[in-house]
C-alpha cells in the first residue's frame, strides 16, 4: 500500500528584538516598551528570512504622530521613496483594504501592492504586508507602533517614540546582511521624515494637517 506523502515546514526561529534595545533607545525607554515589543514586534523566521527593529524619537504629541502613521491611504506623507499611492473609489480604511504604490526611480522596485493587516487606534498599531508588485521585497510584513514614554528626568516630560519592525525574505543571491542594510536604510529615512513632518505639525497646529490633506 502506498504511503501518503507528507510535507515538512522549514524550521523557524523567533526574533529576539525584546532582549536588547535597538539603536536610539535608552535602557529606561526600552524597559517601558519591552511588553509592546514582545506583543507586536516578534516574528517567527524561516532560514531564508531576516528581521529588524528600529526606533525614532519625535518631539510631537502621540496623537499628532499617529494621525499621520494611521493613514494607510497616504503613505507618501512621510515615506521618502513613494511617488504616488492610489486606492479604490469605494476605499474604506479597514483591515483587508489595499493600496497601490508607485516607487520613485533609482530603486530596485517600480510598484507595490500592499494590504492593511492591523489598525488599532487605541494602542496605536498599524501593520501591513506587500502582496504584489514589481519589487524585490518578497513576503515583506511591517508593524509600526507609536508610544508615549515618560522621561526619567526630574521634569518627567513624556516623549513620543515610534517603533517599526519588519520581516522579509532574503532575495536569492543576496546576503542577510545586505537585505537588512537596505531595508533598515529605507525604514530609517522614513522615520526621520515622519519626525520632521509631525514636529512641524505640532509647531504650527492645524495648518500643516490641512496642507497635507490628512482630514
Amino acid at each position: 500500500m502506498e504511503q501518503p506523502t507528507t510535507t515538512t515546514s522549514p524550521p523557524t526561529t523567533t526574533t529576539t528584538h525584546h532582549l536588547s534595545p535597538p539603536p536610539n533607545l535608552t535602557d529606561h525607554e526600552f524597559n517601558q516598551l519591552k511588553p509592546i515589543i514582545t506583543q507586536f514586534h516578534t516574528y517567527h523566521l524561516t532560514p531564508s528570512q531576516c528581521s529588524s527593529l528600529l526606533a525614532q524619537h519625535i518631539h510631537a504629541p502621540v496623537d499628532v504622530v499617529w494621525s499621520v502613521v494611521r493613514r494607510f491611504d497616504k503613505p507618501q506623507t512621510y515615506k521618502h521613496f513613494i511617488k504616488s499611492c492610489t486606492v479604490s473609489d469605494n476605499f474604506t480604511m479597514e483591515v483587508g483594504c489595499t493600496r497601490d504604490v508607485n516607487v520613485i526611480s533609482g530603486l530596485p522596485a517600480a510598484t507595490s501592492t500592499e494590504r492593511l493587516d492591523l489598525l488599532d487606534d487605541v494602542n496605536h498599531v498599524l501593520g501591513f504586508t506587500i502582496i504584489g508588485g514589481e519589487h524585490r521585497l518578497r513576503n515583506y510584513h511591517a508593524v509600526t507602533t507609536v508610544h508615549e514614554v515618560v522621561s526619567p528626568d526630574d521634569d518627567r516630560r513624556p516623549v513620543t517614540i515610534v517603533l517599526e519592525s519588519y520581516v522579509v525574505d532574503v532575495p536569492e543571491g543576496n546576503t542577510e546582511e545586505d537585505t537588512r542594510l537596505f531595508a533598515d536604510t529605507v525604514v530609517k529615512l522614513n522615520l526621520q521624515k515622519l519626525a520632521s513632518v509631525t514636529e512641524a505639525m505640532a509647531h504650527d497646529g492645524g495648518a500643516t494637517i490641512k496642507n497635507l490633506n490628512l482630514r
